[in-house]
C-alpha cells in the first residue's frame, strides 16, 4: 500500500531485520524491481545507502557512483556527513557489499567506520546499539592484521557463540563483549605456547606476562612482542569501559590471565621433557589451562552490581569447588575429544593418557573412568545451585559455561578446533530464518 519509494525500502528493511521477509518474497521482489527500474533521487546519505544496499543484496547492479554526490572535488567525502550517525551507519552497511576493484567503497568503509568511532560515545539508544553491532568483527580484523599470527586459530565467530551461550541477555552486552575478546586472546595465547614459540620463548613470554610491563619485552621475537602488547592494550580498553567504582575488577582479570599463562608454560615444559605427569598433577594444572577461572572472572568484569569484590575473591580462590567442577567438565570433555582425534607431536599428553599409564589400564577403561569424573563434577554443580543462594546468579553463569561444553565437545568431538562441525548449529541460531508456521 506504500506509495513513497523510501517508505517501501524501509518496510523491506524492517521485514529483513525481523527475519520474516521470506513470507513476503513475491511482494519484496516486485517492490525492488519497481524501485530498480525507476529514477531515484535523494540528498539523504541514509536513503541513498539503503537504496544501494537493498538492491545489491537482491542481485541488482547499482553503481558506486551513487555516492559521488557526497564527495568534494578532490574525491574526499564532505564534512557535512561526518556527524550524520544514521547516514554513516547506512553507508558502512552498504559499502560492505563491495566487489573487487571498487576502491570508492573501500574508502567509504574506512571513512564511515572512522567517523562512527569518533561519535559513538555520544550516541543514544537505539542507534548506539546498532553502531556497536559491528564491533567484534572489526576488533578481530584489526588484531589479526596488526600482529599477523598466522598459526592462531581464527575462531572469532565460535568465541562469540560461546560467550553468547553463557551471557545472552541484552543488558549484559558489555560483559559479553569483554568476554568474547578475552576468549580470543586466551585462544591465541594457547596457540602461541602450543604451536609457535620455542621453549625459551614460552618462558620469556610467561615472565613478561607476570611482570605486565610493556617496556620490558626486548627478548621476545617481534611477532610475539606484538601479540603481548595487544594483550596489554586490550586490558587497558577493558579498564576504560568500567566505571570508576568498578576499575578494581581489572586486577582480577590480569591475575587470572597470569595464572593461565603459567599453566600453559607448565604443559609446554612437560611436552618438551617428554614427561607424562601423574594424573593429579596434570588435573591441577590443566583445570587452570582449561580457562574457566579466567573466563568466569572475565565475564564478571563487565557484569553489573552482582559482580562484587567478594564474588571476585570467591571465583579467584584456589579452593572453589564450583569453579573447579566446571573446569573438570571442560578439561575432561576436551581431553576425551583430543584423545579420540589423536595428538599432534607438540600437544601435551591428555588426562586420559595420564590415567592409562598411572593405572595401567586400556584406553576404553580410562575413557569410562574420565566419563564418571565428568558425571561427578556435574553433581557438584547441581548441588552448588542449591547450596549457594547468596551467589546463585554467579553460580548459574558458571553452570552455563559447563553446559556449553556439551555443545562444543559432545560425542568426543572437538568442535572448537574442528569448527566445521559447528556450522549447522551457528547457522540455525544466527543465519537461518525461524519458520512461523
Amino acid at each position: 500500500a506504500c506509495k513513497d519509494p523510501v517508505e517501501k525500502m524501509n518496510l523491506v528493511d524492517v521485514l529483513q531485520h525481523l527475519g520474516i521477509d521470506h513470507h513476503f518474497k513475491e511482494q519484496i521482489d516486485t517492490t525492488l524491481n519497481n524501485i530498480q527500474g525507476a529514477e531515484f533521487s535523494s540528498s539523504s546519505l541514509h536513503e541513498v545507502s539503503l537504496h544501494f544496499r537493498l538492491l545489491r543484496q537482491h542481485g541488482f547492479w547499482v553503481s558506486a557512483g551513487k555516492f559521488d554526490k557526497f564527495k568534494q572535488e578532490d574525491g574526499s567525502f564532505t564534512n557535512d556527513i561526518t556527524n550524520d550517525a544514521k547516514g554513516l551507519l547506512s553507508l558502512y552497511n552498504a559499502a560492505n557489499l563491495l566487489n573487487h576493484n571498487e576502491e570508492v567503497l573501500e574508502e567509504a568503509l574506512l571513512f564511515a567506520r572512522r567517523h562512527l568511532e569518533l561519535i559513538q560515545s555520544g550516541l543514544k539508544s537505539p542507534l548506539a546499539e546498532q553502531v556497536g553491532h559491528n564491533i567484534i568483527t572489526q576488533w578481530w580484523k584489526d588484531l589479526s592484521q596488526d600482529i599477523g599470527l598466522e598459526y592462531g586459530r581464527d575462531r572469532i565467530v565460535e568465541c562469540y557463540f560461546w560467550a553468547y551461550r553463557v551471557c545472552y541477555e541484552e543488558e549484559h552486552a558489555r560483559a559479553r563483549m569483554i568476554l568474547v575478546k578475552l576468549f580470543m586472546l586466551t585462544s591465541l595465547l594457547d596457540d602461541t605456547y602450543d604451536d609457535h614459540a620455542t621453549l625459551e620463548e614460552c618462558r620469556e613470554l610467561s615472565e613478561a606476562i607476570e611482570r605486565w610491563d610493556e617496556g620490558d619485552i626486548s627478548l621476545l621475537p617481534e611477532d610475539i612482542k606484538k601479540f603481548y602488547l595487544k594483550v596489554i592494550k586490550n586490558f587497558t580498553v577493558f579498564d576504560d569501559e568500567l566505571e570508576p567504582y568498578e576499575k578494581y575488577r581489572n586486577a582480577y582479570a590480569k591475575k587470572a590471565f597470569q595464572l593461565i599463562s603459567k599453566s600453559f608454560l607448565q604443559e609446554v615444559e612437560w611436552c618438551h621433557q617428554g614427561n607424562i605427569p601423574s594424573f593429579n598433577d596434570h588435573v591441577n594444572v590443566s583445570t587452570i589451562s582449561a580457562g574457566i577461572q579466567l573466563l568466569c572472572v572475565g565475564l564478571l568484569v563487565g557484569m553489573g552490581d552482582v559482580a562484587t569484590k567478594e564474588v571476585f575473591e570467591w571465583v579467584i580462590g584456589s579452593d572453589n569447588d564450583v569453579i573447579r567442577a566446571c573446569a573438570l567438565v571442560t578439561r575432561f570433555m576436551d581431553d576425551m575429544a583430543d584423545f579420540k582425534r589423536g595428538k599432534n607431536k607438540t600437544d601435551v599428553v591428555t588426562t586420559v593418557e595420564c590415567y592409562m599409564k598411572e593405572q595401567n589400564v586400556t584406553s576404553e577403561v580410562a575413557l569410562d573412568k574420565i566419563e564418571s569424573f565428568v558425571e561427578d563434577a556435574w553433581k557438584t554443580l547441581n548441588q552448588a545451585l542449591i547450596e549457594n543462594h547468596a551467589l546463585l546468579p554467579v553460580v548459574q553463569r558458571v553452570t552455563n559455561f559447563a553446559m556449553s561444553m556439551i555443545v562444543f565437545f559432545h560425542d568426543k568431538i572437538d568442535r572448537y578446533t574442528n569448527s566445521e562441525e559447528l556450522k549447522e548449529t551457528l547457522e540455525s541460531l544466527f543465519v537461518k530464518h525461524i519458520p512461523l508456521y
